[in-house]
């Protein structure tokens, strides 16, 4: 019965946690005031939007969204390194771009556009298109010698992380 009351209160509870999370680094003054503040942010505006969440995604295992951010931060801090280097040390005819097609195994539109993102967030590569059937991701990488490497390390990387965590 107390769930029931929790649940109405929280209806989207990794939602609000964010929000509060987000807001402390807005705020730019971890305050009492600013946490309680958060607080007020992460119950009102969730449960103002829950009519609009019918179908919100469903997050089977939320405890590895955690070890997922910190790998994925790890990936575009050495990313930027990358990056850097080939910006500033390679000639133009030293750069090999390549479109890549990435066969999907993930299926729910969240996982998708999770793993679109963290592709676009990873400086040198760009999530540019779905297939109409969401079997297929086109991704541009700035430099890959071996594009079936890159593709085959977005897969193991994050595709199979997501694919535990949404479905």
């Amino acid at each position: 019965m107390a769930t029931r009351y929790i649940r109405r209160l929280f209806p989207h509870p990794l939602l609000s946690v964010a929000l509060v999370i987000v807001w402390q680094f807005l705020s730019n003054d971890p305050s009492i005031n600013s946490l309680v503040f958060g607080v007020i942010l992460g119950v009102l505006l969730p449960f103002a939007t829950a009519a609009y969440w019918p179908d919100r995604p469903r997050v089977t295992r939320p405890w590895k969204l955690i070890p997922y951010g910190l790998i994925v931060a790890w990936d575009i801090i050495t990313a930027n390194i990358t990056v850097a280097m080939i910006v500033l040390f390679k000639r133009n005819d030293d750069i090999h771009s390549k479109w890549i097609s990435i066969p999907l195994d993930v299926r729910t539109p969240e996982a998708i556009t999770a793993l679109a993102g963290t592709i676009t967030l990873t400086p040198g590569t760009v999530s540019v298109d779905l297939s109409n059937e969401g079997h297929a991701l086109l991704v541009h990488a700035l430099h890959a010698d071996n594009p079936e490497k890159v593709a085959r390390k977005i897969k193991q990387r994050y595709e199979r992380r997501l694919k535990e965590i949404f479905e």
